[in-house]
């Protein structure tokens, strides 16, 4: 006897496994190339980011506190969204097959992280002193203050570059035709990592607002580049 499948489910089935298809394709397409391109870039970023945290040549500002930052307590367990976002950054180049949209974006990510570092050369900030963390219970708190100091503090690059990578993820996903649910991901993922740099004492909520407001600058812009391209 013939089973009878309604040809909706059929188109569903084939929809959801062409976005699957196309996804996997565009990881796997010159992937070393990309991967290796993307840690050149953040090799290049944070020598200059270092340069300018440990040799500042104006005066160091103190960020205020909000209401926000009083109410948020310290949530050591938000270090693991925190670290997320250097492989976050990574995934909007990753997703692209041709190498003229991958270097447009890197060329927007560069003048968005050389925007951040001219803040911090001109006007160096720091966030305050809080409630010491207890190494010993978080040893991982130790290799982040080592790695990534509390210092270049406004705008937060982290919450930056996070914004930029979201509207890109975006962009490609609905590219590839994935569904609603990794759009909210993709969402998702991005404020976890912008909750996480106050939850960890790495920002205050000021920093973050200002970082949002940066990423979108160049966001935006870069996307409608993209469209024209």
């Amino acid at each position: 006897m013939t089973t009878f499948r309604p040809a909706s489910r059929g188109i569903a089935a084939a929809s959801d496994t062409a976005w699957r298809r196309e996804l996997r394709r565009r990881i796997c397409h010159r992937f070393w190339l990309k991967a290796i391109g993307v840690s050149v870039f953040m090799w290049l970023f944070f020598s200059a980011y270092f340069q300018i945290l440990r040799h500042p040549v104006h005066a160091l500002h103190t960020m205020p506190l909000t209401a926000l930052d009083h109410w948020i307590p310290f949530q050591p367990a938000w270090l693991a969204a925190y670290v997320s976002l250097w492989f976050y950054v990574g995934i909007a180049p990753g997703l692209m097959l041709h190498m003229r949209s991958a270097l447009a974006y890197g060329a927007w990510a560069a003048a968005l992280c050389a925007a951040g570092l001219g803040c911090f050369y001109f006007w160096p900030s720091a966030v305050p002193a809080s409630t010491p963390v207890d190494l010993v219970s978080h040893p991982a708190f130790a290799l982040l203050q080592g790695v990534d100091a509390a210092g270049n503090a406004c705008p937060s690059l982290h919450v930056a570059t996070a914004l930029f990578a979201a509207f890109w993820i975006h962009r490609l996903l609905v590219q590839v035709g994935a569904p609603a649910a990794l759009r909210v991901l993709n969402g998702l993922w991005f404020v976890a990592i912008a909750y996480s740099t106050v939850a960890i004492r790495q920002h205050v909520t000021l920093d973050v607002l200002a970082g949002a407001l940066l990423g979108a600058a160049f966001a935006i812009p870069s996307l409608r580049h993209g469209r024209r391209g």
